[in-house]
């Protein structure tokens, strides 16, 4: 932990920038990655926030949902992001049920993940029922990173993935719940697969910034998975999804073209090997 302790107070974009850039009108770029590798080029980039997200369930480990994810996975990935991207500002999702428990145990969970990672803050979803979650978190020192519309997390609830916040009372809902995150300190909120009406309502509402990802052109910021818009899974396109790149036809070109040199015997070649 000593390399990652080492480059705290060294980033560029830090939690008062948030506010800053919404009141400026400055777009807010967010890319979630899970792996050190990635988060290296990552580093390389201006963007300006990086979330480890507990998709990394569906994306990384292949579970239909996110929530088999645990604590320890969630801090694992995220300390290593940390290392490849030491000067990011840094969000990891709490996982399913690390903060639905007690207040206590919230404390505890998301002060591993500070402690142990190296994040900045911490995300978590839902509203009315997380405002004394959030207002706790807050006041520990712990910046919170809000999460409306549509929550994976309760995708049993919900029963899908479905768009959030069309009809009247849900649309209500949403909105109320906005004000009361921001009321209750958080520094940010994502806003998931909600109509673009709304979230550009909310996010005229409130003075902190809103992070779209499937909620239009109306939001402060927007956030993508780092493999869906590199186009890493091809089954994977759902309408909020632009692909600046298709690296999964890319690298199937590359392994097909290893297969075949090695077949051939075109690989190795004198250059590759040592005297």
């Amino acid at each position: 932990m000593s390399s990652t302790a080492d480059t705290i107070g060294s980033r560029g974009f830090s939690i008062k920038d948030f506010r800053k850039y919404k009141q400026e009108f400055t777009p807010i770029s967010m890319i979630t990655c899970y792996d050190y590798s990635f988060a290296r080029i990552l580093q390389m980039t201006d963007i300006d926030t990086v979330l480890v997200g507990d998709s990394l369930g569906n994306v990384i480990a292949g579970y239909s949902s996110t929530l088999p994810v645990t604590l320890d996975q969630m801090i694992y990935h995220t300390e290593i992001v940390r290392r490849g991207a030491p000067s990011k500002f840094l969000i990891a999702d709490m996982p399913f049920m690390s903060y639905h428990v007690s207040i206590e145990d919230t404390l505890r969970n998301a002060g591993r993940i500070m402690k142990e990672t190296g994040a900045n803050a911490v995300k978590l979803e839902g509203g009315r029922d997380f405002r004394d979650t959030v207002g706790a978190l807050v006041r520990a020192s712990i910046p919170v990173m809000g999460h409306l519309g549509l929550t994976p997390q309760s995708v049993q609830k919900f029963g899908g993935y479905s768009v959030q916040g069309r009809d009247a009372d849900s649309h209500r809902r949403i909105l109320e719940d906005a004000t009361i995150l921001e009321e209750a300190g958080v520094c940010a909120m994502v806003l998931e697969k909600i109509p673009e009406s709304l979230a550009r309502e909310i996010s005229e509402s409130i003075s902190v910034p809103t992070i779209g990802i499937g909620a239009g052109r109306g939001c402060d910021g927007q956030v993508l998975v780092l493999n869906d818009l590199l186009g890493m899974d091809e089954s994977f396109n759902p309408k909020f999804v632009k692909r600046y790149a298709n690296l999964s036809e890319l690298c199937q070109r590359a392994l097909q073209g290893f297969h075949r040199e090695v077949r051939e015997r075109a690989f190795p070649e004198e250059r590759h090997a040592y005297s």
